[in-house]
């Protein structure tokens, strides 16, 4: 059964000669590289070498030449097979006496055929070739010698061993070509090698360069839960803030509206001690009217009447101050809250300096009203005293 080797860098590759050549009969060997094939050949001697152009570490151009300068391997067809196949590749197969060249990925059954076609060839050239003339001539030169009448000629030693310097002369000279094309073929093969590794280079940058790229979009992209907590807990701040305005001013609305009330009462106060003024002004005129009591008293009737009237003033009054009352406790839960609302904004007394100076602004007029209240009931107590004196003036005349 003949051996095939395969020595390609792709198990596709590798898988599907197996099966082609398995299938047609034959006992295939698989290298997974230019070395394995270099070691498998250094014991064995297969049929037929099928090898990958193009490899990791030997080409199959190298393979080639290695089986071109066995003399024990030097007749064994090599088959080399590439995905592209051009004047190049051509030249390269020529140069290192490959067997021809078959294009990747193999039509139908193409590798089956090839192979048998050098199995062929290899079992005619082994063939022994037919006798003539010309033949015996090529075959046996030493009989040419002696028609010439070569002086070095003296017996059938001297002529083996000159028949022997031609052959190791014409080996010599088919190494030395064989050596040439390989430098020629080592010195392509460097150029490549230097192209290739200039574009490794490049692609190891450029593989670099991403790899960066890649960690530090990895290193914003594990920001990103951070900046979404960020983020919402801005919002949240920001929606305490805005909370907080709104009850700023909805406390900034209910102290307007307590000035106005204050105004109110200040206005009803003011006619209170108008009034205390005119009834001061009569009582004035009663101590001077003594002598006519008796023409005043309709007057001091309109007194009392007054007095009633008075008292039920103080009446309605000692209910507004008890409506102030609660109205300065009402306060006095406003303050507390502002002094919440003050230690809530304190933690983002930088980022809110405007409602901080907001809250100062509406405790100062709570406690402004609050003095105001204080001056009102302490107003309303005067006039309390004033409308006492007045009565008890009323009683004893």
């Amino acid at each position: 059964m003949p051996k095939i080797l395969i020595a390609d860098d792709s198990i596709a590759v590798r898988k599907v000669a197996e099966r082609l050549l398995a299938e047609a009969g034959f006992s295939v060997m698989l290298a997974a590289n230019g070395e394995e094939a270099l070691a498998y050949l250094a014991k064995e001697r297969p049929d037929v070498v099928v090898s990958d152009v193009i490899m990791p570490d030997k080409s199959g151009y190298e393979v080639c030449a290695f089986v071109r300068g066995q003399p024990a391997l030097a007749t064994t067809p090599v088959l080399l097979i590439s995905g592209i196949v051009n004047d190049e590749v051509t030249r390269q197969a020529e140069s290192c006496r490959a067997n021809g060249v078959l294009k990747k990925p193999f039509q139908g059954t193409s590798l089956k055929d090839r192979v048998f076609e050098l199995l062929a060839k290899r079992q005619e050239a082994s063939r022994p070739a037919p006798s003539s003339p010309h033949s015996a001539q090529e075959a046996a030169p030493e009989n040419i010698l002696p028609a010439l009448g070569d002086p070095l000629q003296s017996g059938p030693q001297e002529t083996s061993q000159i028949n022997e310097f031609e052959r190791q002369l014409q080996v010599e000279r088919t190494r030395s070509e064989e050596l040439t094309k390989r430098v020629a073929d080592l010195t392509t093969q460097l150029a490549r090698t230097k192209e290739g590794e200039s574009q490794l280079t490049m692609e190891r940058q450029r593989v670099g360069s991403l790899q960066q790229k890649l960690t530090m979009l990895e290193q914003q992209i594990a920001r990103i839960p951070e900046l979404e907590a960020a983020v919402k807990s801005e919002q949240d701040v920001v929606n305490s803030l805005k909370q907080a305005m709104v009850n700023a001013q909805t406390l900034s609305s209910r102290v307007e509206e307590l000035e106005s009330s204050l105004d109110t009462e200040r206005a009803a106060a003011e006619q209170l001690v108008q009034q205390l003024a005119d009834l001061e002004g009569i009582s004035a005129k009663v101590k001077e009217t003594e002598a006519r009591l008796a023409n005043d008293q309709r007057q001091i009737l309109e007194l009392q009447h007054a007095r009633v009237s008075l008292q039920a003033e103080l009446l309605t009054e000692r209910k507004s101050r008890t409506e102030t009352a609660e109205r300065i406790q009402e306060l006095e839960t406003t303050a507390a809250r502002i002094q919440e609302l003050e230690g809530l904004l304190a933690s983002e007394r930088e980022r809110n300096g405007v409602l901080t100076q907001r809250a100062v602004e509406a405790e100062q007029s709570a406690e402004s009203a609050t003095k105001r209240f204080e001056e009102m009931v302490r107003k309303l107590g005067e006039i309390a005293g004033l409308a006492s004196q007045l009565g008890s003036r009323k009683g004893q005349s």
